[in-house]
Parts: structure tokens; C-alpha cells; sequence
């Protein structure tokens, strides 16, 4: 054979080569990146109440805590904008006069609750619940100004307080892995409308909400004052009508799930059921992260504390009940709008979504030992568990949290976990870092956040913003689903948080 022909073949050769790459390309699919997060087998949610960061975290180490607070951001205002010569009375009762145990020689500023030359209530007592509803938190919060929070809480000054939680477990459990210093809770407002975020990055909806359920707003878009509503520093604010239905016809503020476990009272047709004549939120069905993990083929649940004891208690009539909102003793305070699947119409009573995904904090614990927990758990502490002001201390829940990353820890799934410790939302403490800029629901204020893992970035604080749906969004990344609609772009997804080696 010539050079010629040789070289003609080999021009042949490489064209014919080149064609069938072209070709390959063109009708291949392509290989599949592999997932950094692949190593990540069970991730873990356990959803406390209630607290701001600066309330419980504020004096952290390296964290952006109370000592970078401007005057201007502490600094409280009354309702016409200019500064209080003092913070409101902390009150117990409706006005000073029906209980005079409050105390109303407070400086304009943030204090400690837990200094005994101070305001002088240890981190184990119980302090009173504080308003934490949406309107009004928005009207706190006041553009990022930040200082509204005491002419707005029905609390007065105690929502200016926070502790030093150096003395708490997980303050400690904390320090050894990564805190999270800007995680944002997802809508503004309370417990009800953030354990929806959490699943669904959704509002509810009532189109046809009785208008007698419907708040009345003024011209800020803030809840309506009353013509009578005290002075500041006179006692907390009255509003023209506190309805958990905005005008247009979502549900912003708590109400009962059309399903038992509710605070109203069962059905006379089906006692798993509401009664409808008491007005429960009717069933939804906007797409959840259960929804979508189920479509994957991933296995999922949501852990409730007491949930089948409540499920017991909700087919009796509310005066025989012993469990659902009873605080009494050592009753389990099992708190109903915290359980966000009972509202959709997937998880019904009866349906095989129901049975299989809504399980009872006994199952965790034991899911935990035996290392059988499914690839996603929501784990919501009881009650008394879950330190939310007014009918839980501190301290038991931290206690109970830090007694479950122990567990966790020791658990034969711990090397391919991750673990979120954090709380649905601030609780109506002030906090001092304004939320980032986001939708017509939120995010609201900042939230303390805790990343527990093998691939957790060690004694780190991560300043990274993120926000309840940030969670989503791992999920989302993780099991490559379909992501839910409301997942807010901006807000991390907590990967910053991870070291996957």
C-alpha cells in the first residue's frame, strides 16, 4: 500500500470515527453528575418553638449576636414614632390593675431575662406567652427598623428580653458543629403559618372565609387598632378585629385542622373527623414535600409527641379531654395546629398516606435505635417539650433535644445522617437583624439554627442566609425532586453548612 493510500484510509478512519462520536453525542443521554450530597442517606428535622436567635443565641461566641445591635435597632418607638422613655410594663394580665405582678422600670433597650440584678427570672421558669401572630409581626419588624416590637407585644417589655444559653446542652452540642447565624423563620407571624412553610413553602387558603374571620387592616396593612387601644406605655394594644383570615382569603393565623387530632370539638358523623359547624380550616391541597418525596419513592414521616394519644383524645367531647391543649400536670400539651399534614386532604383519616407518613414520637425513638428511620423525618416535640413560652421552660426542651442528638448519635444510621435543629419561628421576640428581603409572607425573623452531622462543618458559625425553606430546598437537592413552588431562590440550601468529603 502507497503513503497515499494509507494516509487516505487513516483520513477515512478518523472521519468515520469522528462521524460516530457525533452520532453517539447526538442520540446518548448524558452521563449523570454524580450527587455531592449522595453520602447523606437520612436527613433529620426536629422542629422547636418558639425563640428569636438573639433570644436564646444572642451572646454566642463569633456569632452575630446582641452586641452588634445599633441604638437604632433597639431602641423602641410608640405608635406615633418617637422613642419610649421606657420599655412597657411586662404584662402578666390584660392591664396592671387586673395583675400587678409586672414590672415597668425597664430601660429602652434589650436585657437579660436570666440576671439576677436584672430582671431576675431564671432560664428554667416559665415567662408569659407573647403575640405572635402575622400583621402584627410585620408591624415589629416595621420596614427593618426593628422597633416596633414593644408598642405591638401584648407582653410589653418582655419582648426585648434574651438569656444567656451558654448553660443549655445544645449550646454546647452547638459549639462543636456548625450554628447558623442568618436562618430566617419562613413566614412572618406564628407556630400554625410556619409549620405550613416548613412543608409546603405555602399559605393556606380559605377563599370563603366567613367575613367575621377576616382581619381588618389600616392603611399601613397592619392590623387595625382600635378606636380605645391604650397609650404604649398603658397596657397592650386592642384591635378592631384579630381574624386569622387576611381580606383576601388566606389563612395566616391558627386554626384547627379539619381532621382529629383538633381543638374543636369531633364530628357527630365521624368522630375522626372535625366538627364543620365549629369551623375548622377546610382540607388543602397544595402540593407538600411529602408529596413530592413520596413520588420519588423516597420514604418519609412526620414524628408527632403524643400524637396517639391525642388521636385517642380528639374523639372525645372537649370537656372529657386530657391531652390535646391541656397543660394540667404532666399532660402531654399536645398542641394541634402543629401537626401541618392533618390539614391536607392526602393525609385524611382512612387514607394509606395517612397511615403510613403520621406517625407517634415513640416510633422515632424507636426508629432511632433500631436504625430504621426513613430517608426524611420531621420530629415535633410535645408540648411541655418544646419550649415555647407560657406553657413550656427552656431548659426541658433543650434538654430533650440534646437528649435526642445523643440518641441520634449513637443510632446505627448516624454515619450517613444529617440533623437540623431548629425552631418554626421567633416566638414575638425581638431579634436584631432585619429579614432579608422576600415575599408577601416572609421570611420573618431570625431563628436559632443547628447543622448536626458527620459531614457538619465543625466549631463553625456559618453566616450564610437561609430560611425554613432552605430545608426544602436541601431535600429537594438531595432526592432530586420536584422543587414546591414557594421555595424562595435567595435562601441557601444549607450547603455551606457540609464538608462532603
Amino acid at each position: 500500500m502507497t503513503h497515499h493510500s494509507i494516509w487516505l484510509l487513516g483520513l477515512s478512519l478518523a472521519v468515520g470515527v469522528a462521524s460516530a462520536g457525533l452520532a453517539e453525542a447526538k442520540g446518548a443521554k448524558p452521563k449523570p453528575v454524580p450527587n455531592p450530597l449522595a453520602k447523606i442517606e437520612h436527613i433529620v428535622v426536629i422542629y422547636d418553638e418558639n425563640r428569636s436567635f438573639d433570644n436564646l443565641y444572642g451572646l454566642f461566641p463569633n456569632a452575630d449576636g446582641i452586641g452588634n445591635a445599633k441604638p437604632a435597632q433597639s431602641t423602641q418607638v410608640d405608635v406615633s414614632g418617637k422613642p419610649l422613655p421606657r420599655l412597657p410594663a411586662v404584662w402578666q394580665g390584660k392591664t396592671p390593675a387586673a395583675d400587678p405582678a409586672y414590672r415597668s422600670d425597664l430601660a429602652n433597650a434589650p436585657f437579660r431575662i436570666d440576671d439576677a440584678s436584672g430582671y431576675n427570672m431564671a432560664i428554667t421558669e416559665k415567662t408569659r406567652d407573647l403575640v405572635h401572630k402575622f400583621y402584627q409581626h410585620q408591624e415589629q419588624i416595621n420596614g427593618g427598623r426593628l422597633n416596633r416590637f414593644a408598642a405591638v407585644s401584648d407582653a410589653g417589655g418582655l419582648t426585648m428580653g434574651h438569656y444567656d444559653g451558654a448553660t443549655l446542652r445544645m449550646w454546647k452540642i452547638a459549639q462543636r458543629y456548625t450554628l447558623a447565624d442568618h436562618f430566617f423563620m419562613g413566614a412572618f407571624g406564628g407556630s400554625y403559618l410556619n409549620h405550613q412553610w416548613l412543608i409546603c413553602a405555602c399559605t393556606p387558603v380559605w377563599r370563603d372565609a366567613p367575613e367575621a374571620l377576616r382581619a381588618k387592616l389600616d392603611k399601613h396593612g397592619w392590623l387595625l387598632r382600635a378606636p380605645d387601644s391604650p397609650a404604649t406605655l398603658d397596657g397592650p394594644p386592642k384591635w378592631v378585629n384579630d381574624g386569622p383570615i387576611s381580606p383576601d382569603g388566606y389563612s395566616i393565623n391558627t386554626m384547627q385542622p379539619p381532621y382529629q387530632p383538633s381543638g374543636v370539638s369531633p364530628s357527630p358523623a365521624d368522630p375522626r373527623f372535625a366538627d364543620p359547624e365549629a369551623k375548622p380550616l377546610p382540607a388543602q391541597t397544595a402540593a407538600t414535600i411529602g408529596d413530592r418525596l413520596s413520588d420519588k419513592g423516597v420514604t418519609w414521616a412526620w414524628y408527632s409527641g403524643a400524637f396517639n394519644a391525642a388521636v385517642e383524645d380528639g374523639a372525645k367531647p372537649l370537656d372529657q379531654r386530657q391531652v390535646i391543649y391541656k397543660s394540667e400536670g404532666d399532660a402531654p400539651n399536645y398542641q394541634a395546629h402543629h401537626q401541618p399534614f392533618n390539614y391536607f386532604a392526602a393525609y385524611a383519616p382512612g387514607t394509606p398516606a395517612r397511615a403510613e407518613h403520621l406517625k407517634d414520637g415513640e416510633d422515632f425513638l424507636k426508629a432511632i435505635d433500631a436504625g430504621m428511620l426513613p430517608a426524611v423525618a420531621f420530629y415535633k416535640p410535645q408540648g411541655n417539650l418544646n419550649q415555647h413560652p407560657g406553657y413550656a421552660n427552656i431548659v426541658a426542651g433543650d434538654d430533650h433535644a440534646a437528649d435526642l442528638i445523643e440518641r441520634l448519635e449513637k443510632s446505627p444510621q448516624w454515619g450517613s445522617m444529617l440533623v437540623i435543629v431548629t425552631y418554626d419561628e421567633n416566638g414575638g421576640f425581638w431579634d436584631h437583624v432585619a429579614p432579608p428581603k422576600g415575599d408577601r409572607w416572609g421570611p420573618g425573623s431570625r431563628i436559632p439554627t443547628i447543622i448536626i452531622s458527620p459531614f457538619a462543618r465543625r466549631g463553625v458559625v456559618d453566616h450564610t442566609t437561609y430560611d425554613t425553606t432552605s430545608i426544602l430546598k436541601l431535600i429537594t437537592k438531595r432526592f432530586g425532586l420536584k422543587p414546591l413552588p414557594g421555595v424562595r431562590a435567595r435562601a441557601g440550601d444549607l450547603t455551606n453548612a457540609l464538608e462532603m468529603k
